[in-house]
């Protein structure tokens, strides 16, 4: 059975940061009415290079379920092919592509979760906050404790910036955590690694932090608190590493590797 195609059709574009060359783009499917996938999900995307060979490139879906409709968050890449073939799209232009699919995607029953992201490894944690925080619609969140580390060198390279902040004020279950690693003067927020950060927020929750002796409040997966980690391999490993080493099981911890 061959791979149905579809034509993603730009409808908006917009930059979200002049330093690193980033875009959020929204497209369209004009050959369907609803594009069903789970929130963390990817799609693979189909294009000829100038040597008129097929090339294919996979990209985190940056957005929740909306009929069919959805959001990608790209860098520009010097020297690439496909990402700057995307981002050079203008509204109207499309780009074929098959999909959705992909295991990062948010656990059922739903548990106490922490977040953790670099650069655009936020693309399909927004599709999380999304789909837990409707903007209009059920609140999803079940009132699980719920936290997003988030993690880049300068704060225009915090993508969504003022979208989680928002969600952070209307939810309190919901905490949002910024941190940069080569902060500017002025920069109040905190400072450092997404690792130095997710221990220190763990010492504040030490009951239920991993699979203990205390009950978990998860009977179907033995849990009570997930970890899903999305970006570059080194960050990835090492929040894997430290979590294992404070006790947690693999099973906790669900990743998104991008490199």
């Amino acid at each position: 059975m061959e791979t149905p195609l579809y034509t993603a059709r730009l409808e908006k574009k917009l930059l979200l940061s002049e330093r690193a060359q980033s875009y959020h783009l929204e497209f369209s499917i004009p050959e369907l009415a609803a594009f069903d996938f789970a929130p963390g999900q990817f799609a693979s995307f189909i294009a000829k290079d100038a040597s008129g060979k097929d090339q294919m490139r996979a990209y985190s879906i940056a957005s929740a379920p909306k009929g069919n409709r959805f959001d990608l968050c790209l860098n520009r890449v010097e020297g690439g092919f496909f990402s700057n073939k995307i981002c050079d799209l203008e509204p109207g232009e499309g780009v074929i592509f098959h999909g959705p699919y992909g295991m990062f995607t948010l656990r059922s029953p739903l548990t106490d979760s922490i977040f953790i992201a670099t650069g655009t490894g936020i693309a399909p944690i927004r599709g999380f906050v999304q789909y837990l925080f409707p903007e209009s619609g059920e609140d999803r969140s079940e009132g699980r404790n719920l936290w997003l580390v988030y993690g880049t060198r300068h704060e225009a390279q915090l993508y969504y910036h003022e979208y989680f902040e928002s969600i952070a004020a209307e939810h309190p279950n919901f905490r949002y955590l910024a941190t940069l690693s080569r902060p500017q003067d002025g920069w109040t927020g905190l400072r450092g690694y997404v690792q130095d950060h997710v221990a220190a927020l763990l010492k504040e929750r030490p009951i239920g932090s991993a699979a203990q002796s205390a009950p978990a409040t998860s009977a179907a997966t033995g849990f009570d608190i997930y970890a899903y980690v999305c970006g570059l391999n080194n960050m990835v490993s090492s929040n894997r590493k430290q979590l294992i080493e404070m006790g947690w099981q693999r099973k906790q911890v669900i990743y998104e590797r991008y490199d």
